[in-house]
């Protein structure tokens, strides 16, 4: 695969820079009785006001919640003794970064320690040549040190330009056989801790979409949310940024014609609580890069 050009990683490093800023400011706002979309629209303009565009919707995931999460158009939920996770994607000329926080307002925060800690070793433990499954031995390690689970089913990912989600999955446990992390390599490493079972399932909600077909509609009102969904480069948009409630609801048509999919909540069980840390890293022919530097400081 080679090393990184060093335009190309000047793009992953800005995306990073900016990132790293915009989450520093939004997590301060997450207090209780702040609603949700308040932070998440915060977030969201000023990562358009910083750099190129967003690599998906904020999510706000809470409690039991552990990804795809994020405001309804007007959501008026509010923020209370809750575990809140915070991942916000940033992009420059498509190339990505991705990292998560979790702001602690349940009082449990060995929970969010242990998330943190599990990132920090998978990053000691990460460079080119190394298996993702040690990588995943040294997450869970960590996790299980502090009394708690990795959740077993959700893992980190590799990024490319303009998609979020791509190969070498990082697992949050050991794994015998996986693949080596290669040079020129972008992926972001995420441990997800919970007091669960370790084990999310898709729930109800569901106001994250991608564009996976896009061809031609009959519905005037489709086709009009499909041009502007093209607009989003194929990356995830939330429901709430299509132009209108009207919009919204050709959104759900464009879904029922296979042109659009939903990403449902991802939760564990009723009244366990999830907690998570990321960064995206470069992996470089002579060690890797943390995009998202300073996350944690």
């Amino acid at each position: 695969m080679g090393d990184f050009d060093e335009a190309v990683a000047e793009n992953y490093r800005e995306a990073g820079e900016i990132l790293t800023t915009v989450m520093a400011e939004t997590r301060e706002l997450i207090e209780p009785g702040v609603t949700h979309l308040e932070v998440a629209e915060y977030a969201e303009e000023r990562v358009h006001e910083l750099g190129d565009g967003l690599a998906f919707p904020v999510n706000i995931s809470v409690d039991a919640e552990a990804s795809h999460a994020t405001p309804e158009r007007d959501d008026e939920t509010t923020f209370d003794d809750e575990m809140v996770c915070l991942d916000i994607g940033v992009h420059v000329d498509g190339y990505i970064a991705d990292a998560a926080t979790t702001v602690d307002l349940s009082g449990t925060p060995e929970l969010v320690e242990a998330a943190e800690e599990a990132l920090a070793a998978a990053i000691d433990a990460a460079g080119p040549g190394v298996p993702v499954g040690e990588i995943g031995a040294e997450i869970e390690d960590v996790i299980e040190a502090y009394g708690y689970t990795p959740v077993y089913n959700l893992s980190g990912h590799g990024v490319q330009r303009y998609d979020a989600h791509t190969s070498p999955n990082v697992p949050n446990r050991g794994v015998d056989r996986s693949v080596e992390l290669q040079p020129g390599q972008a992926v972001a490493i995420e441990p997800f801790v919970t007091d669960g079972r370790g084990k999310v399932g898709e729930g109800a909600s569901e106001e994250i979409f991608e564009l996976v077909e896009d061809r031609s509609v009959r519905n005037r009102s489709a086709r009009q949310a499909l041009e502007q969904i093209r607009g989003f480069d194929g990356l995830p948009f939330a429901a709430r940024a299509l132009d209108s409630s009207r919009g919204e609801m050709a959104l759900r048509r464009l879904t029922q014609q296979g042109i659009v999919k939903g990403y449902p909540v991802l939760t564990e069980q009723q009244g366990r609580l999830v907690s998570q840390a990321e960064h995206t890293i470069l992996v470089r022919e002579d060690g890797i890069e943390v995009t998202t530097d300073g996350l944690f400081d």
